[in-house]
């Protein structure tokens, strides 16, 4: 995937990095959809062992319409991530414009029992002909 997480925050010790690819086999420009997939690596740099239960996305085309998505865990997981230790997955997502972004936050909960909600960094998605 060309430059490979690119976007980066971090929360209580768990750092979420992103890598975004236009995929052009998977779009249809003319039929209006962009296709993206994003690569995501999420790094427990804490002292306990932390597990993601659900996720929160904010999507938005680039006419400015905004999708909310939530859901439990991540491509059918709910990782438990121990310190030192990582998570990666890809997932993707259709747009009808040839750009957007997204950004959201992932609920965890540590190995002390406290729940905490963990910044997934905003990130564009841009088809090439839209980069320039």
């Amino acid at each position: 995937m060309k430059g490979l997480f690119t976007h980066v925050a971090e929360t209580r010790g768990v750092i979420v990095r992103v890598g975004v690819s236009y995929l052009a086999e998977q779009s249809d420009p003319a039929r209006g959809r962009w296709f993206w997939a994003y690569h995501i690596r999420i790094e427990n740099s804490g002292v306990q062992p932390v597990q993601l239960l659900t996720r929160h996305w904010l999507i938005t085309d680039g006419s400015g319409s905004q999708h909310s998505v939530e859901g439990e865990g991540v491509i059918g997981e709910q990782p438990l991530i121990v310190p030192g230790d990582n998570f990666d997955y890809v997932s993707g997502c259709p747009l009808s414009t040839p750009s957007g972004s997204m950004e959201g936050s992932y609920h965890m909960v540590a190995g002390d029992g406290r729940a905490f909600d963990v910044t997934i960094p905003k990130f564009t998605l841009v088809a090439p002909a839209e980069a320039d």
